[in-house]
């Protein structure tokens, strides 16, 4: 059994010597060793990597094919006991003619051959010259020497029985107009095996790095490329030993080119995890149907040992923020959405203002800040924008001196109203005491505030712009009908993890003073603010000390929703992505309370405002998420 969908999958390119057979079997099965060693679980060679891909007419020779044929078993033989798959190439000689065939070899079997289908027959490729395509083979098998019949065809899915299953297709074939890896992955296939032996000009490399990365992504599929290095002929060309390895659109692993050395690039990838993304992310499925795919023929591979450590996996600890060298401009594309989106409504709604209650905490700043942008589409003056802080029983002096900086540096029209005596007056009405810090206690606040905000829209002829992100949605961190509620939620599908991050980068566009305030902000604990702060002052009501990290249930959130990982899956992947910054008691107790908090607060998720979606990732009733309010969770308890 994997480690929960993963494997690890690894492109060799070996050191060759062109028809030295011999050679090039014995370092390839030492690389397989090492690739072993190292645990991997599936190992890709190059094109006709047992000959050297440059013989040229040399191919015609029986001499020369029975000296790879001989060489196929020397190396089943000497790899068996290592028992994972490998996936080599080399010229067959059957039906009268010549095929470039991929063999996968297994526990000293060969339990498949599969044909290159396009051969490309330009001014430096003349492959046609001596071997046939796939098209032109008539049998579905072939009789190897010391291995039987063999099944043969462009049409073979090799399988463990659970998550891996793989197709191959050969160099050129992956330009084809329609590549067979399209086929193969709608018949199935996770993985495509492409054993190449490319030319090396001027920009071909990041050109085959690019359709690598567009072939996974449209096949859904993780895809390994391995092509022929710098031992091949020199002659007319240079083959630059490139090596990729690709997951969903994501380049995850590859070499550098011009090695003089055998390489080899391991990368373990989630193929559950793209099972899923199959079934709900995208039109795989009615692809598939559409084309009338009819099914492959599969051939079960040995039994091997599958667990993964995961030590070649991409798991970022914080999935939602954009790598460093995009951040800027991921950035600002998220803030023009939400702003872009805001626009639309206060155009639709002819809204003369926008009401927003700030706190001086991160999801007011942002809404602030996208609410100003906005404001700059329409031509509509900051003063429109009617920013308003409401000082409760557990205000900070911090929280309270950032809001009313930036709404004095942003030029809104600026507001204050104290909500302690309506909040007393109210608690008088309910007959409580409010020296009880209960849930009464904390949304009376919470309302009194969103009442306000909502009256104060109705009498300036304006919409109340709500603050709540993404990760408090997921949780149900909010008071129903108090801060749950708005009339246009411009984060809605914003996690916590990336307000930080957009506010950062508003705040290396600001000016000094207000990009120190936006800096503060993003410092401050995470707060409601709704109990009373200490005697020094300082904030007592922390949000992360009582539901854990945000960063946690962020990457808990991503995990779960996008890819349906189950309880125990969301907990390995957590240590090992926050080993050394999390203890595995601090992750299990935040995983069962995202889990349990998740089931429990869809009833607020049900009637949430509209919102604009910037991610993947939404909880929108109308839209990405559907889910009975009702729905028992007792099955995802950790």
């Amino acid at each position: 059994m994997s480690t929960y969908g993963y494997y690890r999958l690894a492109a060799a390119t070996p050191r060759v010597r062109v028809a030295d057979v011999a050679f090039n079997k014995d370092e390839m099965v030492r690389i397989m060793k090492d690739a072993a060693g190292k645990g991997a679980h599936a190992v890709l060679f190059p094109e006709l990597s047992l000959t050297g891909a440059s013989c040229g007419d040399l191919f015609f020779f029986p001499h020369l094919q029975q000296a790879a044929l001989r060489a196929l078993a020397q190396f089943a033989a000497e790899t068996a006991r290592l028992s994972i798959p490998a996936i080599l190439s080399l010229p067959l000689a059957v039906d009268g003619g010549i095929y470039n065939v991929a063999a996968v070899v297994q526990s000293g079997h060969v339990l498949g051959l599969v044909p290159k289908s396009v051969l490309p027959n330009t001014r430096s490729h003349y492959e046609r010259r001596q071997f046939r395509p796939a098209a032109e083979l008539r049998g579905r098998e072939v009789t190897l020497p010391g291995f039987g019949v063999v099944p043969l065809g462009t049409d073979l899915l090799f399988t463990d029985g659970a998550d891996l299953v793989f197709g191959i297709e050969i160099g050129d074939d992956i330009n084809g107009v329609i590549p067979p890896s399209c086929r193969l992955a709608m018949q199935g296939a996770r993985v495509i095996f492409n054993p190449a032996a490319s030319m090396a000009l001027a920009c071909s490399a990041s050109y085959t790095r690019l359709t690598v990365q567009q072939q996974s992504a449209r096949c859904l599929a993780a895809y390994v490329y391995a092509s022929a290095g710098v031992g091949e002929s020199t002659q007319d060309a240079v083959c630059g030993g490139q090596a990729l390895i690709a997951d969903n659109g994501r380049i995850a692993a590859e070499n550098e080119l011009f090695s003089r050395e055998s390489g080899i690039i391991l990368a373990d990838i989630d193929l559950q995890r793209l099972q899923v993304a199959r079934s709900s992310e995208s039109s795989f499925n009615d692809c598939c149907a559409a084309a009338g795919v009819v099914p492959a023929r599969m051939i079960q591979l040995g039994k091997f040992d599958t667990r993964c450590d995961l030590a070649f996996a991409w798991l970022p600890s914080r999935p939602f923020v954009p790598e460093a060298h995009e951040r800027a401009a991921r950035c600002e594309e998220i803030l023009n959405i939400q702003a872009s989106a805001l626009a639309m409504r206060i155009e639709h709604t002819h809204a003369k203002t926008l009401v927003i209650g700030i706190s001086g905490g991160l999801d007011s700043t942002l809404a602030l800040m996208v609410s100003v942008r906005a404001c700059r589409m329409l031509n509509m003056p900051n003063s429109a924008i009617l920013a308003v802080t409401m000082p409760g029983f557990g205000t900070t002096g911090r929280t309270h001196s950032n809001a009313v900086a930036m709404m004095k540096l942003l030029g809104v029209t600026f507001r204050e109203v104290n909500i302690k005596e309506a909040c007393l007056l109210q608690f008088q009405d309910l007959e409580f005491d409010p020296s009880l810090r209960t849930s009464t206690y904390e949304n009376v606040q919470a309302r009194q505030r969103t009442s306000l905000l909502m009256n104060l829209a109705n009498k300036t002829g304006g919409m109340v712009i709500g603050t709540g992100d993404l990760s408090e949605i997921a949780l149900g961190w909010s008071t129903y009908n108090g801060d749950h509620m708005s009339m246009y939620a411009v984060n809605c599908s914003v996690p916590k993890t990336l307000i930080r991050c957009l506010l950062a980068h508003e705040a290396s566009l600001c000016g000094r003073e207000l990009a120190e305030t936006i800096q503060d902000v993003i410092d401050t604990p995470v707060s409601p603010e709704l109990l009373p702060p200490a005697d020094d002052g300082s904030m007592e009501q922390k949000t992360e000390d009582i539901l854990g990290p945000y960063d946690l249930h962020d990457f808990f959130l991503y995990h779960f929703i996008k890819y349906g990982a189950e309880p125990i899956k969301l907990r390995i992947l957590a240590q090992v992505a926050f080993a050394g910054e999390f203890s595995e008691k601090l992750i299990g107790r935040t995983l069962e309370i995202f889990l349990r908090r998740f089931f429990q607060q869809q009833f607020k998720r049900s009637c949430m405002p509209d919102g604009p979606k910037v991610g993947t990732i939404a909880l929108s009733p109308r839209g990405d998420w559907r889910m009975p309010t009702d729905a028992c969770g007792e099955l995802w308890k950790p």
